[in-house]
């Protein structure tokens, strides 16, 4: 059977003249997947709009319009809408500290997010928050989590919760290597595993905890290769490739929904920037960096839309202005927004007891 599918693929590539080495052995897997074609633009927008966000987001702590510190999702803009691009509304979602793009991807508002980067009133917390805390229930995330691997645990709570009201809902859960290292990791994903809960467990492998290579604190080659200990499936991905984070996780999610608990993906990918502010990365060896820069997830995906002729030049590039428009909008909403009254700080610390308690 895989001859004959594999024959397909051939002539059907030669036909298109699409097929370049390998990468069109992926496209062509794709097309064969009925992938719709306004998903494939819409994913390829939310690319787009996560790396303008980011991108911009840099500029404005360079010019110290953004307090404190950021964790730049600059390269695993793939991971968050391929994952995301799976989920509904009612969906759940945990972030980490490099959360910008689990926000976006999962529906959050650039102006308020922009907003709630700067400490503005008009943010998601009120500007309370900040870049590591950003919440929005009505979008189902469920906060990002400056703690590393804290998400891992609290991920199967809110799961629990769905499957004990019977709610159709499934939690998709982010976290590093670098957590894949850490109790947590263990007790959530045995918790899980042991319940039948509906999470699916997205490791993002960039290959280093802060400036900690993975390889130096890891017996085994993948973070996948641990789900086997807690009997669920463990899935390896190319992290640049949205189409094949898609792919991976529609069926872990599909698992999950059907009650048959959860599944590990981990999705090779890599941060163009260093971990946080001053962070350059002067660990990583130079060749590796530029051969995963070459990798970039928006020039694939723009590639090969155009090589299918879902896209024109002139379509992608209308898109990508009108991305960068939208940006500069919710940046100036934010600029333009107000502090808050220093009066309101203690306010949300407690719950307000209503009249009719």
């Amino acid at each position: 059977m895989k001859d004959v599918l594999t024959k397909k693929m051939d002539d059907s590539a030669k036909e298109n003249n699409v097929l370049k080495e390998n990468k069109g052995f992926k496209i062509l897997v794709m097309l064969l997947m009925d992938v719709e074609k306004n998903k494939l633009i819409e994913m390829y927008r939310k690319l787009l709009e996560l790396r303008r966000f980011e991108e911009k987001c840099w500029d404005l702590f360079s010019q110290n319009l953004i307090p404190g510190t950021i964790h730049l999702y600059l390269g695993q803009e793939a991971v968050a809408v391929g994952v995301c691009s799976n989920l509904n509304d009612a969906d759940y979602v945990q972030s980490t500290h490099r959360g910008h793009g689990h926000c976006l991807a999962k529906g959050a508002k650039m102006d308020k997010m922009f907003a709630e980067l700067m400490g503005k009133a008009t943010g998601y917390c009120k500007g309370k928050g900040g870049s590591m805390h950003i919440t929005d229930a009505s979008v189902g995330l469920l906060g990002a989590c400056g703690v590393v691997g804290a998400g891992i645990v609290i991920a199967p709570g809110a799961a629990l919760s769905a499957k004990l009201q019977g709610i159709d809902q499934v939690v998709a859960c982010f976290f590093g290597d670098g957590a894949s290292n850490t109790g947590n990791f263990h007790e959530g994903l045995n918790i899980a595993a042991t319940w039948d809960l509906p999470v699916v467990f997205v490791c993002e492998n960039n290959l280093y905890a802060m400036g900690t290579k993975q390889s130096d604190v890891m017996k085994v080659e993948n973070v996948a290769d641990r789900a086997a200990a807690y009997g669920i499936p463990g899935v390896i991905c190319d992290g640049n490739d949205v189409v094949d984070v898609y792919k991976t996780a529609y069926e872990a999610v599909k698992r999950a929904r059907e009650g048959k608990g959860p599944t590990l993906i981990e999705c090779k990918t890599y941060r163009h920037k260093g971990h946080s502010r001053f962070d350059q990365g002067k660990y990583r060896p130079e060749d590796e960096v530029e051969e995963w820069l070459s990798k970039d997830p928006i020039a694939r995906m723009r590639e090969r839309l155009l090589s299918m002729g879902i896209l024109t030049d002139e379509d992608a590039s209308r898109i990508e202005k009108k991305v960068e428009d939208e940006v500069e909008v919710a940046a100036k909403f934010a600029l333009e927004s107000p502090f808050p009254d220093p009066k309101t700080a203690l306010d949300d610390v407690w719950v307000e007891e209503s009249e009719s308690e």
